[in-house]
C-alpha cells in the first residue's frame, strides 16, 4: 500500500534501489579525471545542444532526394523519442535526480562531486540523453543497414551505449533511468525508420505525395555536387561542429559555478535554477529549477 501512495518515481526509487546503488558504486570505483573528460565527451551525444541541430539537419537531408530516407527516419525518431520521454513519462513518474535524494549518502556524494557536479534542471526517469542517443542511432542504424552500409552502421549503438554509461557516470542518472531510455529510444528510432518506409511508399505510389519526389535541392545547379563524396564529407563535416558545439560547454559545465535552485526542504535542491529565462522568472527574489518554479507556482509536474 505505502509504494502506491508514492509517485511512480518514488516507487522506483524504492524497489530498485540495490540495483541502482551498486551500478553507482561501479562507476565511483572506477572515477579518475581521464574517464570523466570521456564520459562527458560522450554525454554530449545526447545533449539538446546536439540533438536539436540533427533534428535541423534532418530536415535539410529530407530536402535532398538521395538523403530523403536519412533525413526523414531522424526526424521521426528525434520527435518521436523527445515526446515521449519529455511529455509522457517524465511528468507522469515525477523521479527526483539522484544527486538530491542520495544528497545525504557521503559515497554517493563523493562520486557526484568527483565527477565534476553537473546539474540538471528536470526530472531524473527516463534519461533524456539516453533516449536521445538511441533513437538517433538506431535511426541511423537501421537506415545504413538498409543501404548495405554494414561497417558503418555498428559505430551509432557503440556511442549510443557509451553515452548511456557516461550519465550513470557522471552521477546525473539512476541506472534505470538510461534503461528506459534505451527502450524509449530505441522503439523511437524502430518507429522513426518505419514511418520512414511508409511516407517514401506513398512519395513514390500515391498522389498528390508523389509531388515531394520532384523536390530535390540537389537537383538545383550550385548544389548538384551534393550528390558525390563532397556532399558525404559536408554532411560530416557538420555533424562534427554540431558536437563540438555541444562538447565544448560541458567540458566547464557543473561545480560551484552553477546557480543552483533555490528550493531547501526535504532536500537542497541541486538542480540548475533558470536564471534570466522569461518562462521561470524569479520568485520573491528567488530563482528555482523549473519543477520547483512550477510547483511552487501550483503548476503540476
Amino acid at each position: 500500500m505505502e509504494i502506491i501512495l508514492m509517485t511512480l518515481g518514488q516507487s522506483i526509487d524504492k524497489v530498485f534501489y540495490n540495483f541502482d546503488y551498486a551500478i553507482f558504486s561501479f562507476f565511483g570505483s572506477i572515477q579518475n579525471s581521464f574517464l570523466t573528460v570521456v564520459a562527458k565527451f560522450f554525454t554530449s551525444f545526447g545533449d539538446e545542444a546536439f540533438v536539436i541541430p540533427m533534428a535541423i539537419l534532418g530536415v535539410v537531408l529530407a530536402l535532398f532526394k538521395k538523403t530523403r530516407k536519412y533525413g526523414l527516419t531522424l526526424l521521426f525518431a528525434i520527435v518521436i523519442g523527445t515526446l515521449v520521454t519529455n511529455i509522457v513519462v517524465k511528468p507522469m513518474a515525477l523521479r527526483v535526480r539522484p544527486y538530491n535524494t542520495l544528497q545525504s549518502d557521503a559515497a554517493y556524494w563523493g562520486w557526484y562531486v568527483g565527477a565534476g557536479r553537473l546539474s540538471e534542471s528536470d526530472y531524473s526517469f527516463p534519461s533524456g540523453h539516453t533516449t536521445a542517443a538511441f533513437e538517433i542511432a538506431t535511426a541511423l542504424f537501421l537506415v545504413f543497414r538498409s543501404e548495405g552500409k554494414k561497417k558503418i552502421c555498428w559505430i551509432f549503438p557503440v556511442i549510443a551505449v557509451l553515452t548511456m554509461c557516461s550519465r550513470v557516470y557522471l552521477m546525473v542518472h539512476y541506472a534505470t533511468d538510461v534503461l528506459c531510455g534505451l527502450i524509449v529510444g530505441v522503439i523511437a528510432g524502430v518507429a522513426g525508420y518505419f514511418i520512414m518506409k511508409l511516407c517514401m511508399m506513398l512519395i513514390d505510389k500515391v498522389k498528390p505525395f508523389t509531388l515531394i519526389d520532384k523536390i530535390d535541392l540537389g537537383e538545383i545547379k550550385f548544389l548538384k555536387w551534393t550528390s558525390g563524396k563532397a556532399g558525404a564529407l559536408v554532411i560530416c563535416a557538420v555533424v562534427c561542429v554540431i558536437f563540438v558545439g555541444s562538447f565544448v560547454p560541458a567540458l566547464t559545465e557543473g561545480g560551484d559555478d552553477v546557480q543552483r535552485c533555490a528550493y531547501v526542504e526535504e532536500y537542497d535542491c541541486q538542480n540548475e535554477a533558470r536564471v534570466g529565462e522569461k518562462k521561470y522568472p524569479a520568485i520573491d527574489g528567488k530563482e528555482y529549477c523549473k519543477i520547483h518554479w512550477k510547483q511552487l507556482m501550483g503548476q503540476e509536474g
